[in-house]
C-alpha cells in the first residue's frame, strides 16, 4: 500500500450522496489499493472525520503487537504453546469450567466411525 512522504496532504473535496455514500478519487483508491466494498474505520476527531482503510489499521495493529511481543522476549513458539490453555481458560469462562482434559483434536480412523454408525443404528 503505497504512501506519500508527507504525513498530512489535501487531497480533494467531495459530496456526500443521497443514501449517505462519499466518492474517495480514483487516483487515491488506486494508490492505496481500494476496490468496491473496502472497509474503512471512521474517527470522529472534533468537527471532522478521519477515514482509516481496515487494511492499513489492521497491519499497524499487528505491527504493534508484534513488537509489544518482542520486547517482552516472545517468540511464536512461546505464543503457541499458550494457546491450549488460553483456549480452556475461554471455553471455562464461556461454559462453566469443566474437568481440565487435553486440549487435542481426536478423531477416529475412518472406518471405526462407519463401525460406530452402524451399531447405532442396530443398537
Amino acid at each position: 500500500m503505497p504512501t506519500t512522504n508527507s504525513p498530512l496532504e489535501y487531497l480533494t473535496t467531495t459530496k456526500i450522496g443521497e443514501k449517505g455514500q462519499l466518492t474517495v478519487p480514483k487516483q487515491f483508491r488506486e494508490e492505496l489499493g481500494l476496490g468496491a466494498g473496502s472497509p474503512f474505520a471512521v474517527l470522529r476527531i472534533g468537527d471532522g472525520l478521519l477515514l482509516l482503510p481496515e487494511q492499513l489499521r489492521f497491519e499497524r495493529l499487528c505491527e504493534k503487537i508484534r513488537t509489544t511481543l518482542m520486547a517482552a522476549g516472545a517468540t511464536p513458539d512461546s505464543v503457541l504453546e499458550t494457546l491450549p490453555a488460553a483456549r480452556q481458560r475461554v471455553f471455562d469462562r464461556l461454559y462453566g469450567a469443566q474437568p481440565s482434559k487435553p486440549v487435542t483434536a481426536r478423531r477416529r480412523p475412518a472406518g471405526a466411525r462407519a463401525k460406530a454408525t452402524v451399531l447405532k443404528k442396530r443398537g
